[in-house]
């Protein structure tokens, strides 16, 4: 079994996005025309957590989408000769209306890229904003968060875990060294 670090566990995680929740509301004086779209898989469990945490301390809904990027990623030919495609979910409109789109771990920033093309081909928005869990550092593109979890600094053969409650039936984040 690989060598496991812990770098956030259940209360980490919760703490973590209740501060994210309070930043996004406090730097925007409100929630007014936003929308939460999470990147497939556990960036939409975050989306969904924040949304739910808006709603309990200032009493606001905020519409959350699911993204599915695999179409339009620039690696697609590398990772499958037949991707597996799962839904993109946004039941609402992205036109004029301010976005903050989640992801669990920002590495390269290429997911991000990808994301930024799929919801531009939705609408126009009025702004797209970044939130991540964990940013890990050593972008490819020039891509930063507006919201960050945690910044942590691992070498390229490191792999960055984050495992969610709805998704692993456990919340932590573990670092593991690479195949």
């Amino acid at each position: 079994m690989a060598e496991q670090r812990l770098i956030l566990d259940k209360q980490d995680i919760d703490r973590t996005l209740n501060r994210i929740s309070h930043e996004i509301w406090e730097r925007n004086r409100g929630a007014e025309n936003f929308v939460f779209i999470g990147i497939r898989r556990r960036g939409v469990t975050i989306a969904e957590r924040l949304a739910k945490k808006l709603k309990e301390f200032e009493q606001v809904s905020i519409p959350v989408g699911a993204l599915d990027i695999n179409l339009y990623r620039d690696d697609l030919s590398e990772i499958a000769s037949q991707p597996v495609l799962k839904e993109t979910e946004i039941p609402f409109s992205v036109q004029d209306r301010k976005v903050i789109l989640c992801d669990d771990v920002l590495y390269t920033g290429r997911t991000i890229r990808a994301a930024l093309d799929c919801i531009v081909d939705l609408g126009r928005p009025q702004s797209i904003r970044l939130a991540v869990l964990i940013d890990r550092g050593e972008r490819e593109l020039p891509i930063q968060p507006n919201y960050i979890g945690k910044n942590i600094s691992v070498s390229r053969g490191e792999l960055v875990e984050v495992l969610l409650e709805e998704d692993d039936g456990i919340d932590k984040v573990i670092i593991t060294q690479g195949v």
